[in-house]
């Protein structure tokens, strides 16, 4: 092999591996998903591997940094960075060209190492694909201190709520209609979700994963017989968050595995809104916290949930809340659902 290609193969390894280690670093820190950060430290392994079948010595006797014409060369802006999410792009960018450039250096030389080497091109395509998607949905779901859930089949109640609470503190609504045919469904679904878009709230659509999609919401949450996770994930259009409930350990180690967006907890305490449900106490939202904790998987407590009772569920663990009838119910539906975030933000600031 030429000195000159040794030369093009050390820069782009090093170049690879020092790109690897920005994503890793990002899943693992700001994402704080093991699933990620796992994937990218895999690749960067794999890379290792790979590159470990040529000649190491004659890779470093090839360097000549004070001799590289492209030293200390830069082009306007190029290492302005606004946001740790730019770095991420960045990253992927400079990675998938190493491996690139490696790829069609060494197929020069050594068509099956060059196979591999692309192979891993592939995988860096994949992964900056699943990272942006979970860091977009992941980020969204961090702000949501209070979520309401909306459970009613009548279009005029459910605009009228879906308008208070989002002008009175709501981060994020669901819409729960049950039994209206799906052309009425569709269109209160868009007026819905544009009620939320234009007052900054999150837009979820319950059960209806495709309902979702089609009227553009934020996300779906999915009930333990809902569709699966990954056939809901393959409708996407754009990112979408998906909620998973949970009332079990066993559950919310499943729905992690799954890649949930967020897990419900609860039923917390017995609700009306499911009265054969039975109530998981706050036990189970403590018990959640270490299954949780590297998970890189959101979380709402739910159930049960009042203004009364809202402190005991935050003291358990709980990141979010979730109520129905607490809001909906209430005879002031914007006050209640005011003086519930009120309290959420007050305990969050202690």
């Amino acid at each position: 092999m030429e000195r000159a290609a040794f030369r093009i193969i050390d820069a782009n390894f090093n170049r690879a591996r020092e790109a690897t280690r920005v994503i890793e670093e990002f899943c693992r820190f700001v994402l704080n998903s093991a699933w990620l950060s796992g994937r990218a430290k895999q690749l960067r392994h794999e890379l290792c591997a790979s590159l470990g079948r040529l000649d190491a010595g004659a890779l470093l006797s090839s360097r000549d940094t004070p001799g590289d014409v492209g030293v200390g060369r830069k082009v306007d802006a190029q290492l302005e960075r606004g946001a740790l999410k730019d770095s991420l792009s960045a990253a992927c960018k400079r990675l998938t060209e190493a491996l690139r450039v490696l790829a069609e250096t060494i197929r020069v030389d050594n068509q099956p190492l060059a196979e591999s080497v692309e192979s891993l091109r592939y995988a860096a395509y994949t992964l900056e694909k699943d990272i942006i998607l979970v860091s977009e949905t992941s980020e969204k779901c961090r702000r949501v201190r209070l979520y309401i859930v909306i459970t009613s089949g009548l279009p005029a109640e459910v605009i009228s709520l879906t308008s208070k609470c989002a002008a009175s503190g709501a981060d994020c609504i669901q819409l729960r209609a049950k039994g209206i045919p799906d052309d009425r469904l569709f269109a209160l679904a868009v007026e819905f979700v544009k009620i939320c878009g234009d007052a900054g709230v999150l837009s979820v659509i319950n059960d209806r994963a495709d309902m979702a999609v089609a009227a553009r919401a934020d996300g779906v949450h999915l009930g333990q017989n809902d569709l699966p996770l990954e056939q809901a994930r393959s409708l996407q259009l754009a990112p979408l968050i998906i909620g998973k409930s949970t009332h079990s350990l066993e559950q919310l180690r499943a729905a992690c595995a799954e890649r949930a967006t967020y897990v419900g907890l609860g039923p917390v305490f017995p609700t009306g809104t499911k009265p054969d449900a039975p109530a998981v106490g706050l036990e189970y939202v403590g018990d959640a916290q270490p299954v949780l904790a590297d998970a890189g998987v959101g979380q709402v407590a739910i159930g049960g949930i009042t203004l009364e009772n809202v402190e005991e569920v935050l003291r358990a663990g709980a990141r979010a809340i979730a109520v129905c009838a607490a809001v909906t119910k209430a005879a002031d539906p914007a006050a209640a659902c005011r003086a519930l975030k009120d309290k959420i933000e007050a305990f969050v600031a202690v």
